[in-house]
């Protein structure tokens, strides 16, 4: 539902429990007891948190060596997340428990045959898995891993504080994406990402101001202390991977929490919802100020209907003597 509350989000800047999806799931329930403790109502925790991200920092080992890829992909599969499944309830008992909202990213396997991987994101909350989609298009070294999304859950969810929505990492990016979701209305965007550059902060700042949504943005911490003794590829010599960036953002573009670097870290922040009313007043991008009318055409795609005025039916007067 649209409401024009204030709203407190916490962006959960943590390292998952590399390859043990049980112990990741357990370190996130206890991150959104955290966040619930705090008084946040929506919590955010990276892209593919549980269990692992394919960083680009590492997976070029992967492509010259098939047996350690295999094995890799492998862990990755059997680490990952079926919805529904006894994993992601986990997840949706403590929002049960704790009554907060959480989107989290996840490596998301299918039930049944299909051995393919999707990077996805999941809504969850009281009630139960609101809402989950699939990243439309993995990001160069994501494709050794990820599958395609098809495109068909991009929308915003309902929750009681208001319309949540967003997308994946360098989706983001991509202006028809960010269109759809914006016709849904999103109150508050979500964006897990693996993104730690000075870049992503911009991009979140953009996106808030041209929805009129508050962003979130949240992005892992993971250093070499992360990463089991048996990870099966050859790790670069470094001590950082990713360096966090986690940030909450106002519809004005103002930062209202963040960024965090260096460290895991959870960014809180109020977000009031009548703010983004205000801005649309001024910008409204899938109203006032889209002009499908003029665009859609330039793209081949048929202009909305025009809108026709209705002659006044007479009016009828009663004698009520």
């Amino acid at each position: 539902m649209t409401t024009f509350e204030t709203v407190r989000v916490a962006a959960i800047q943590a390292t998952p429990v590399m390859l043990d999806a049980e112990a990741t799931i357990e370190k996130a329930v206890g991150l959104l007891e955290d966040a619930a403790e705090a008084g946040a109502q929506l919590a955010v925790l990276p892209e593919c948190f549980v269990s692992l991200y394919p960083d680009w920092t590492w997976t070029a080992a992967a492509c010259t060596d098939r047996g350690a890829f295999d094995e890799l992909y492998a862990r990755m599969w059997e680490e990952s997340v079926e919805v529904p499944g006894p994993r992601i309830d986990r997840l949706v008992e403590a929002c049960r428990r704790t009554g907060i909202h959480c989107v989290v990213g996840i490596n998301e396997r299918e039930a049944g045959g299909s051995f393919t991987l999707y990077n996805s994101l999941a809504v969850l909350g009281p009630s139960g898995v609101l809402h989950v989609h699939r990243k439309l298009m993995p990001t160069k070294h994501e494709r050794m891993f990820h599958g395609f999304g098809s495109g068909d859950d991009l929308r915003v969810v309902d929750t009681p504080f208001g319309r949540v929505g967003g997308l994946i990492c360098w989706e983001n990016r991509m202006p028809l994406a960010r269109y759809l979701v914006y016709r849904g209305g999103p109150q508050i965007w979500v964006a897990p990402t693996a993104d730690t550059s000075d870049g992503w902060i911009a991009l979140m700042q953009t996106i808030a101001i041209e929805s009129g949504a508050h962003v979130v943005g949240v992005p892992q911490f993971v250093n070499r202390a992360a990463f089991p003794a048996d990870f099966p590829i050859e790790l670069p010599d470094t001590d950082v991977y990713m360096r966090g960036g986690a940030v909450v953002v106002g519809p004005r573009g103002e930062l209202l929490g963040g960024p965090l670097y260096g460290a895991e870290g959870m960014v809180v922040a109020d977000c009031d919802l009548r703010a983004g009313l205000r801005t649309r007043a001024w910008f409204d991008p899938v109203g006032h100020y889209a002009r499908e009318d003029s665009l859609l055409p330039l793209l081949g795609l048929p202009a909305p209907a025009p809108v026709t005025a209705q002659p006044y039916a007479e009016p009828v007067v009663q004698d009520l003597v």
